[in-house]
């Protein structure tokens, strides 16, 4: 199983377009357009009845008191954990691309779309939903495709996988307002198969992307 992306190449930096924040003259960040990448895939395994996509961030600081501050930088080697930025569950095994856009366009404030999404699929909640809810302008639930928003004092690029998992059934087992670690207990012993593709992003302009 292949997956690849026209919007940027495997491990290279993604383009604005496709982040929630991008640096801005005299300031540290502002809001990009906040679309969602093209994906492609190919190669399915015999017998996949649906397809799982999530996207995350595994350069994620885990030292909240360091991140965006004007005093102070984020070590390369601060430990590190997973944002989840897209959770996309009963992607039909007929589709084989997701167009740029197509699930995300901007940033909509406090409740971001709904769980049922195109062509039949789902969407679940990510890490933006965690990571606004102490702020009265922006909390909510976040579904569905955030993009990136690295730490502007962070000295690394950040990884963003997209990861593609083909499965044995046609309907993910979660329901409600699910979350990545949701998905990936409930398709544990039910993957055929899984591929990724890596894109790299920073908000930092002192360091290469």
């Amino acid at each position: 199983m292949k997956l690849t992306s026209p919007s940027f190449a495997n491990n290279q930096p993604i383009p604005s377009e496709y982040a929630l924040c991008i640096t801005a003259p005299g300031a540290h960040l502002t809001l990009a357009p906040n679309r969602n990448p093209t994906l492609a895939w190919s190669d399915l395994p015999e017998g996949t009845q649906s397809l799982v996509l999530t996207c995350h961030d595994e350069d994620a600081p885990t030292n909240v008191n360091d991140i965006n501050k004007e005093d102070r930088v984020i070590p390369a080697d601060q430990h590190r954990a997973n944002f989840y930025h897209w959770v996309l569950v009963d992607i039909p095994p007929t589709l084989s691309v997701i167009h740029a856009g197509e699930f995300s366009e901007g940033l909509s404030r406090h409740d971001k779309q709904a769980p049922e999404a195109r062509h039949g699929t789902r969407q679940g909640l990510n890490n933006y939903t965690e990571w606004f809810r102490t702020d009265p302008d922006m909390s909510g639930k976040y579904f569905g495709y955030d993009g990136p928003c690295p730490p502007w004092n962070d000295t690394i690029p950040h990884r963003y996988v997209f990861m593609l998992y083909a499965l044995d059934i046609r309907r993910c087992p979660v329901e409600g307002d699910f979350r990545a670690a949701d998905v990936l207990a409930a398709i544990a012993g039910h993957v055929l198969a899984k591929a990724s593709v890596i894109g790299t992003y920073r908000l930092n302009p002192a360091i290469e992307a």
